[in-house]
């Protein structure tokens, strides 16, 4: 998919439903109380072989240590909007310039399980965009193929028990990372967006 392309599915990212992917299985609405609001940066980087950027979070962090995520955390209450919090985020967690993204919208914020409400903001990055990851944070950044996000075959459900709660989660195919849970929950929900039709 070329640059225009993106740039023409992007424009409508307000329009869209709350897509599938989202199923909450009994958790509460986005703006339900007590819910701690959190932004991510969803960094598409264009040109030759357009890829997501991810990060693998390191193993020792307290919550969600060792797993993929986007660049993004907390909404502080100094943050102007979720756009701020997670281009903040990215530039403390990946080292992203903020004025290399090029912002194109929101997707439907997610409710996680463990009480966020995500609101994910979509950014195009130049693929001269470079990476410096906070060690105490990240262990590495990486990216996955937008083919592969392309592919309506790629993503499947699995299902889990924990402590004897049974849900299914979203996962992506990955050479050497396990991309599951709430980022692979707004990758179906940016694929559905990306594969189109446009709304109108």
């Amino acid at each position: 998919m070329d640059t225009e392309t993106l740039r023409a599915r992007l424009a409508h990212l307000s329009e869209h439903r709350v897509p599938d992917a989202y199923r909450r299985d009994g958790r509460p609405d986005p703006g339900a109380p007590g819910l701690v609001p959190a932004a991510v940066l969803v960094p598409i980087v264009v040109g030759r072989a357009p890829g997501i950027v991810l990060t693998k979070r390191t193993s020792h962090l307290m919550r969600h240590a060792g797993q993929v995520s986007f660049p993004g955390g907390r909404i502080d209450p100094t943050d102007r909007s979720p756009e701020f919090a997670a281009l903040r985020e990215a530039q403390e967690e990946i080292g992203l310039d903020p004025s290399l993204v090029d912002l194109r919208g929101r997707l439907p914020p997610y409710v996680t399980g463990t009480g966020y409400t995500i609101t994910p903001v979509v950014g195009l990055l130049p693929r001269r965009a470079e990476y410096t990851p906070a060690p105490q944070e990240v262990e590495t950044v990486f990216e996955l193929p937008l083919s592969v996000v392309l592919d309506p075959a790629a993503p499947r459900r699995e299902t889990w028990t924990d402590k004897g709660r049974t849900r299914d989660v979203w996962v992506w195919p990955h050479d050497t990372h396990y991309i599951w849970g709430a980022t692979a929950a707004i990758l179906v929900a940016l694929a559905e967006v990306l594969r189109g039709p446009e709304p109108g």
